[in-house]
């Protein structure tokens, strides 16, 4: 039976390969190897995981689209630690970094102040858009954390609840809880706060289908299925999505954001058009209050709250996080990541840029869903 969604046929690219196309592109474009490392192994994450709207080759067009506008990412930057008075927090000066290896190390940071006081938190100005945030908060509830991070998207591309015109991002949440011990993987809930993502647009125009109903609208404002007229998205859930979004333009604004409308578009004198990213890490053991019904340990009163969740007749629901577990299952069983035609023919493209020979496809491993 193929997975939800996932039916057709796909081929098979070494991780090792992908990774190197990709990092080879960002060197091509003037990173260092370490930036372009950052990227590579991040875009390959989020391929093995499934995630088809947030990977190579949505990152190095997000990449060419925004220093096509004149608000790029700087090669070769480094991110400054800026004062801040309270030991569990610190703020940073991304100076336009690259947002890959930016974030990586928030993340890396946020799990060392968890372990010293029990919550870790950086926030980031001036920042570049770090692509895939399940990624990054996936590596921390892996190694036991709870972790959380979101970001101003980089352009306004979402119509507020009630409204014509798109002042918003798609402003993902990602949230991830160290359950792997429980179900097998960790519960990961991770989303754009529209109905899709724009990568999803650029996704469906690739493969040649529609758009879900009441996701997109066209330039008059009126809703599309095609993802060609697509210009702009709605949020999910009516009012509630447009309010998750609105957190993170007001986070944003609060560590030094500006307009959402004027991110990374043309430049306009005397402005900040830069995204903002914030990261959070929870140790386990500073929530814990130690009194679990039945003697539970902390952990076996998460696996029996899942279970609980998932029983009375639930029993066919899914756990937010299992369909990229699933996901990473197969790119395991297969030996790499799976790719269908349009996407090999568009790597192929990309790595062109860097004087790389095309993906022979005959030469790849097939697997069929």
């Amino acid at each position: 039976m193929s997975p939800p969604g996932f039916a057709g046929k796909y081929y098979v690219v070494p991780r090792a390969r992908h990774d190197a196309l990709i990092a080879a592109v960002y060197q091509k474009r003037g990173y260092a190897p370490e930036e372009a490392q950052a990227a590579a192994e991040m875009a390959g994450e989020a391929s093995w995981h499934g995630i088809r709207t947030h990977n190579g080759i949505k990152a190095l067009h997000v990449e060419k689209k925004v220093r096509a506008g004149g608000g790029a990412a700087v090669p070769g930057a480094r991110w400054r630690r800026l004062p801040c008075r309270f030991e569990a927090s610190e703020i940073w000066d991304a100076q336009r970094k690259l947002g890959q290896p930016v974030a990586l190390e928030a993340m890396e940071t946020c799990m060392r102040l968890a372990d010293r006081y029990g919550i870790g938190q950086v926030s980031v100005d001036n920042a570049f858009h770090y692509l895939w945030g399940g990624g990054y908060v996936l590596r921390a509830a892996q190694r036991g954390y709870i972790a959380y991070t979101n970001c101003t998207a980089g352009m306004a591309e979402v119509v507020p609840y009630g409204g014509r015109a798109p002042t918003l991002g798609t402003n993902p949440h990602s949230w991830a809880f160290p359950t792997q011990d429980v179900v097998g993987f960790p519960v990961l809930i991770d989303w754009a706060t529209s109905i899709i993502a724009m990568g999803r647009i650029d996704h469906s125009r690739r493969e040649g289908v529609k758009l879900p109903p009441g996701a997109a609208v066209d330039a008059q404002g009126r809703p599309t299925v095609e993802p060609k007229e697509a210009v702009a998205l709605l949020p999910f859930g009516a009012h509630k999505g447009y309010g998750l979004g609105l957190v993170n333009e007001l986070m944003g604004a609060y560590i030094g954001g500006s307009l959402p409308t004027l991110r990374n578009r043309a430049p306009v004198p005397g402005e900040k058009q830069t995204v903002s990213l914030y990261f959070q890490v929870i140790h386990p053991a500073a929530l814990a209050g130690g009194s679990f019904a039945g003697g539970r340990t902390q952990l076996e009163n998460v696996g029996a709250v899942l279970a609980d969740v998932l029983g009375h007749g639930n029993e066919g629901c899914q756990l937010p996080g299992q369909v990229e577990a699933e996901a990473a299952g197969r790119s395991r069983a297969q030996g790499g990541l799976l790719f269908s035609a349009a996407e090999v023919a568009e790597l192929g493209e990309l790595g062109a840029e860097a004087g790389l020979p095309p993906f022979d496809l005959a030469q790849l491993k097939v697997a069929e869903y």
